[in-house]
């Protein structure tokens, strides 16, 4: 009964545009479209520049990327995320956050060009030195973008956001591809990353009609910083436990064990960066919506993570079965160091997947510092581990301490999106439980027929990969039924009129 009032009942609140539940389905169904076809380009990117290029290469370049991200992070307002949560017209605050992004830009490419003789120093890496002076620029342009494209987020427009994505996401690999065929070298991957944020600021400005103009004003700052704050600690602390790994290993291993740790961290946490994305970036501006009907909040979170946990388990289980044959094939044999620790942060990416459907729900109901205060308990396990586990087994020991820091916060999260939404606990567990049966048999089955089965090829490979997502949609129709039902529920949410 209570599935079925969920079905019944999910995002049913009217608009002028249309039922809010038809809205988050086709905003969904954008977001999903875009990830999947950026990522679909960006695996045939890392495929490509995998075999061009060296590991060193991947680790200079993701040297340059951490610091431009902790400098980023360190500096992040949370307004965006403010604007998004806000019932009223946000249009008179958007030209103060236009101005505070393009300052906060401009700093941070001077800082960045100012520090990039010490970064270079701190992991020893030489090389890395002009690497990040040439992609300070990157957040400079960033700055610079229509600030608004918020709008695609807040009235679920995403299929312009797909095309604007979608754009600098080609120009990324475009250009990335023919420089690696070209140089041979690091500066492929530099001037990628510059051509997709050029194409972005150009898009921005057709894409959308708004023309911010330099403005600030004091008040609105002030406001939008009392929501901002707690996105800011948040995010700092979220960057030392995402990114304190790679700083780790960097640091301690070298440039070549980054860029191993790095291409399995990307390729195994799919379920993570991907799914969660989509879906993060679609509910947050429905739950805020639902923010004052608890019940109605209840049932579309427990919708959203039933269709999560659908998707994370099984693209997580087939990762891990399938590294070494997936590595070995598309990257080559000099990478194949890389695939016990891409086997593990498969698994870490998965409770990362689970536990990132709470954060759209306490952002929307006016609680991030939730998420911040339950990061403190997750770096500390991973500060504590990370160091002689690392030493012990190199970067699968890393993968390790990343996996127990996850399960943490992850424990934290549930119990308290449990009391915000009003669900019980077996309702939550319900969502989780079957679809780890489905996936737990197909790993089973998988692992037994790869054993008498070498792959070698990469239709072969294909093949492979196939049949077990075809034999997993069999044993879902009898474990999990009911999420393939909601699945086609939302299919004919979006193709109604």
């Amino acid at each position: 009964m209570a599935e079925e009032s969920l079905q019944n009942n999910f995002f049913d609140t009217p608009s002028p545009t249309g039922g809010l539940r038809a809205r988050v389905v086709r905003g969904g169904f954008w977001v999903f479209a875009l990830r999947i076809t950026t990522r679909l380009f960006g695996l045939a990117r890392t495929i490509v520049l995998a075999r061009l290029l060296a590991p060193a290469d991947f680790g200079l370049f993701g040297i340059a990327l951490l610091a431009m991200s902790a400098l980023e992070t360190f500096s992040q307002t949370g307004f965006n995320a403010a604007l998004v949560q806000k019932k009223k017209d946000t249009k008179p605050y958007l030209d103060t956050v236009w101005t505070v992004q393009v300052v906060r830009g401009m700093l941070l490419a001077l800082i960045a060009f100012a520090i990039a003789p010490y970064v270079a120093v701190f992991f020893d890496a030489t090389a890395a030195k002009p690497i990040l002076q040439v992609i300070a620029f990157s957040v400079l342009l960033a700055g610079f973008g229509n600030i608004g494209l918020i709008y695609f987020q807040k009235e679920l427009e995403f299929h312009k956001t797909f095309i604007y994505q979608l754009s600098g996401a080609l120009a990324d690999m475009g250009v990335a591809i023919s420089a690696a065929f070209l140089l041979r070298s690091v500066w492929a991957l530099v001037f990628g990353l510059l051509a997709g944020n050029v194409v972005r600021l150009v898009l921005s400005y057709f894409i959308h009609p708004y023309r911010p103009r330099i403005r600030f004003n004091r008040q609105q700052f002030k406001q939008l910083f009392g929501f901002g704050k707690w996105i800011l600690g948040s995010s700092v602390l979220v960057f030392l436990i995402t990114q304190g790994d790679d700083i780790f290993v960097g640091k301690l291993l070298g440039a070549t064990a980054l860029g191993f740790y790095q291409l399995a961290y990307r390729l195994s946490n799919m379920p993570a960066t991907e799914i969660t994305h989509v879906i993060s970036q679609v509910t947050f501006p429905a739950y805020s919506k639902l923010q004052d009907d608890i019940p109605k909040l209840k049932e579309a979170y427990l919708k959203v993570l039933q269709l999560t946990a659908f998707l994370s388990f099984p693209i997580a289980g087939l990762i891990f079965v399938l590294a070494p044959d997936f590595t070995r094939i598309f990257l080559g044999q000099k990478w194949m160091p890389s695939v016990p620790a891409m086997q593990a942060l498969a698994l870490a990416g998965l409770v990362r997947s689970i536990s990132a459907t709470t954060g759209p729900v306490f952002q929307a109901v006016g609680e991030p510092g939730v998420i911040t205060k339950w990061q403190p308990a997750r770096l500390f396990v991973l500060f504590a581990l990370i160091y002689p586990f690392t030493v012990r087994w190199g970067i699968l020991g890393t993968s390790l301490a990343v996996i127990l820091s996850n399960s943490v916060s992850a424990a934290g999260f549930t119990v308290k999106v449990v009391r915000v939404t009003k669900c019980e606990v077996r309702d939550f567990l319900k969502r989780i439980i079957r679809p780890f049966i489905s996936v737990s048999i197909v790993i089973l089955i998988t692992a037994v027929f790869k054993m008498g089965i070498g792959m070698v090829a990469v239709l072969e490979f294909l093949l492979f990969a196939g049949v077990s997502i075809l034999v997993w949609l069999g044993i879902s129709y009898i474990v999990d039924r009911q999420t393939l039902i909601t699945i086609k529920q939302m299919a004919s949410t979006y193709n109604a009129k």
